[in-house]
């Protein structure tokens, strides 16, 4: 037996309470940010790029072999995830070492991680 969808026939609205919610709702400007923020987290090597710096600050070079990839496609996903204040980079020398821009990244990304850890 497939599941049955749930859907409500009344036609009854609640002011009280869509006022109340609506009142509260994040305006657009910071609903957008919010969409972009987690549109960073849609692309798999982006996502295996933060799980690789989770805990250390690797270079560009350390990311490509843990991840297979060219230097040129991880420095294009690097980029974007620093545009988006996901990660900062750290010059030392010649070198550049990429880590987790602040605690909130991290958080996030336990989060989520424990979320999908639930259902497997």
């Amino acid at each position: 037996m497939g599941k049955r969808e749930l859907v409500c026939d009344c036609e009854v609205i609640h002011e009280d309470i869509v006022n109340k919610v609506k009142k509260n709702m994040l305006n657009e400007e910071v609903l957008l940010m919010m969409a972009d923020f987690y549109k960073a987290f849609s692309d798999s090597t982006r996502v295996k790029i933060i799980d690789a710096i989770y805990e250390n600050e690797l270079c560009v070079c350390d990311i490509s072999v843990l991840l297979n990839m060219t230097k040129s496609a991880v420095s294009h996903q690097l980029k974007y995830l620093r545009e988006m204040n996901l990660i900062k980079a750290r010059k030392t020398g010649k070198e550049v070492y990429y880590s987790l821009a602040d605690k909130h990244v991290k958080e996030v990304f336990e989060i989520s991680k424990e979320h999908i850890l639930e259902r497997v």
